[in-house]
């Protein structure tokens, strides 16, 4: 853990009563977890299909909770939060006071481009932050410079999770990816966002990439493509569930997430 990030523990603990893990989550800093999940919007025990997972759900409160998740030994701290950015910045810091051996990021992702058809896996290369939550890591606010790339801290763990992937049959595609404040006008900026370079669009990755930096624990998102502005496939709106993106979120992400955890990458 990064001196940064300890300061900003010390400052949370300063001005809250209480264990903050287990407030919100109901996680305990004297457990070791072999993975923490954080995931806007997706709760294990609707989201995974594997009957092979037990689900726990230690809290529930009006937009997170927290889950504990279990398969053959392995134990896997699960916080759902609200999606954006600032969300999963304040829940994962909460989580600071926890002892965990992996760090993984799950969700949904839109496709800019036709090259990532709904139910695609992927994790980014590089992400560019047009969320705002990052600011707040800077010494001084004012220093924040918007829309600049952020990469994983580990490149090389990263490719070691694209080839686990591989070797379970889960192929998983690297992308850039532009990471956003709003998710219904980003289709009035389409333009000016696919001219970045970028190939898929969510809120959470880049601040989630600057965690893990300062977590210092081995770290991956894996994102479910839900929907394709390029393509003409909808976020909202659907006939029927796609039962491709069902697959991944439900099936692929959860083995990927277990694989993690238990250390076979």
């Amino acid at each position: 853990m990064k001196p940064r990030l300890k300061e900003a523990l010390k400052n949370m603990q300063r001005h809250n009563a209480g264990v903050m893990s287990r407030e919100c989550f109901g996680f305990e800093p004297g457990e070791v977890y072999d993975a923490l999940v954080v995931a806007p919007g997706w709760k294990p025990d609707k989201t995974i299909l594997d009957p092979s997972f037990t689900v726990t759900q230690l809290t529930q409160h009006a937009y997170f909770s927290g889950f504990l998740v279990e398969k053959e030994g392995v134990k896997i701290a699960w916080a759902q939060t609200a999606s954006g950015a600032c969300n999963v910045l304040d829940h994962v810091l909460v989580c600071a006071e926890l002892q965990f051996k992996k760090f993984l990021f799950a969700g949904a992702v839109g496709g800019l481009v036709p090259g990532f058809p709904v139910g695609t896996i992927s994790t980014p290369a590089v992400c560019y932050e047009g969320s705002y939550a990052g600011a707040y890591f800077k010494e001084k606010l004012p220093a924040f410079t918007p829309f600049s790339p952020v990469y994983p801290p580990d490149q090389a763990y990263v490719d070691r999770v694209v080839d686990l992937g591989r070797r379970l049959g889960h192929e998983i595609k690297r992308a850039k990816v532009f990471c956003t404040d709003s998710i219904a006008l980003e289709y009035s900026h389409l333009d000016e966002i696919r001219s970045t370079g970028a190939e898929l669009i969510e809120m959470e990755t880049a601040l989630f990439y600057q965690l893990a930096d300062l977590f210092e624990v081995p770290a991956v998102a894996l994102l479910a493509v839900s929907d394709n502005s390029a393509t003409g496939s909808p976020l909202l709106g659907r006939e029927e569930p796609n039962m491709d993106y069902r697959r991944a979120r439900g099936w692929a992400i959860p083995d990927l997430i277990y694989h993690i955890a238990k250390g076979d990458e």
